[in-house]
């Protein structure tokens, strides 16, 4: 091996395992970009071939941008305190009954805005309804936010820009995705409940407050709800047209702003400023990683082993390949996860069931650890604004056994379906 090789894995390794670390509390993306840096520095990567890694997550960060618009007009907006209230009235002082309500709606913002949605949009309209409801403690209503984001991210080709990512041009039609995806799906969203449900039991079992004041929703409130639901419907037209997402969530999310603030005469700078921009240089820098990963020759060597073992047992392979990649995401985050599995995808021969089990373990996989995938992250993030700790052994605990329950149903049920 190459001496050049051995740079690119070991500067990649120590730059994705800082960025899942976290040391002296240092922010993800200045680990990213540091690695990606000295791959540049020590021209391990041509400014050339570091400039193609960046711009290939161009849509990425354009849809990035949108959704984080979104949800910080929403919030200045005090959209999700109403949201709360409203979700804390239908609960009726029943913790289960607000625990399954959170849940079925973070299904439908992951499914028709993304998972990464769930996480922006999602998270702080959870700590408003829990701080309405007056509980004790609201970390089971935010693991929701955490869970669901990736175990219904593969209803929809929207739900997880990944799923894009790892089909590139050649990804299925609506028509044909549904009947490929949505029973692994299903199953995947049932039982992440049920397990999410039961660890959980303990801290559900008391009353919440039902007597909570239902706040007016301003014009700008109003205009945000109505730009959120503009944004799904551009998504789910982008999607049926095979489009890119980036753009128009980056257009509605920035429309949105634009409108509210006029609106409300206010100042830009409040909304702009409390936006996580650190998000974008952190997928930049994992995209600058993933393009000198590639160029060490890991994806033709993936294409071949992945085609010969299909060759020998579908069945096998998919069973293999689907928890390898689920293992893999939480040891380098399933964005760049995602790119190599993308780029072996489109060159190996392999049959539907091992492709799909390989999608199904880059969106389910990341369940098992806080840095599995970007929406996690994002979570992590959100959290924090929210002054919500989460340990990473914390999460793992549960992450072990609500990803791998579900991981294993879910890629079992492809074999009920016809072939």
């Amino acid at each position: 091996m190459e001496l050049s090789t051995i740079a690119i894995w070991g500067i990649s390794a120590l730059a994705i395992a800082l960025v899942i670390t976290r040391p002296f509390k240092v922010p993800e993306y200045v680990w990213a970009v540091s690695g990606a840096g000295l791959l540049l520095v020590l021209r391990l990567l041509t400014p050339t071939e570091g400039l193609a890694g960046v711009t290939k997550g161009l849509d990425v960060y354009l849809f990035l941008m949108g959704m984080m618009l979104l949800a910080e007009t929403a919030r200045e907006e005090k959209l999700f305190d109403w949201l709360a209230a409203h979700a804390t009235r239908l609960a009726k002082g029943s913790a289960q009954r607000l625990f399954l309500l959170i849940y079925l709606v973070g299904v439908l913002v992951t499914t028709f805005l993304s998972n990464d949605a769930t996480a922006v949009v999602l998270t702080p309209a959870v700590a408003s309804a829990v701080r309405a409801a007056k509980v004790k403690n609201p970390l089971p209503y935010l693991f929701i936010c955490a869970f669901i984001a990736n175990a219904a991210s593969f209803v929809l080709p929207i739900s997880n820009p990944a799923n894009l990512v790892i089909y590139g041009a050649h990804m299925p039609p609506l028509l044909e995705w549904l009947p490929r995806y949505l029973l692994p799906a299903v199953v995947s969203i049932v039982a992440t409940y049920f397990l999410l449900l039961r660890t959980q039991k303990a801290d559900l079992g008391q009353e919440i407050a039902q007597d909570t004041e239902l706040p007016d929703l301003g014009r700008g409130g109003k205009v945000a709800l109505a730009g959120i639901g503009i944004t799904a419907v551009a998504l789910l037209a982008a999607s049926a047209l095979d489009s890119p997402l980036g753009l128009p969530t980056a257009i509605t999310g920035t429309l949105t702003a634009v409108v509210v603030l006029f609106s409300a005469r206010k100042s830009p700078v409040e909304i702009a400023k409390n936006v996580s921009w650190s998000v974008l240089p952190l997928v930049a820098g994992l995209f600058v990683l993933v393009e000198a990963l590639t160029k060490t020759g890991i994806t033709r060597w993936l294409t071949g082993l992945l085609t010969a073992g299909a060759e020998q047992s579908a069945a096998k392979t998919a069973w293999v390949s689907g928890g390898a990649v689920a293992l893999l995401c939480n040891v380098m985050n399933n964005l760049p996860a995602g790119l190599i599995t993308g780029q072996v995808l489109q060159a190996a021969h392999v049959p539907e069931t091992v492709k799909s089990a390989l999608l199904i373990g880059i969106d389910l996989g990341p369940n098992l650890s806080v840095t599995g995938s970007l929406a996690t992250i994002l979570w992590l993030v959100a959290l924090r604004r929210e002054n919500v700790t989460v340990s990473a052994w914390q999460f793992l605990k549960l992450g072990a056994l609500v990803m791998t329950v579900p991981l294993v149903l879910a890629i079992g049920s492809l074999f009920l379906l016809p072939h």
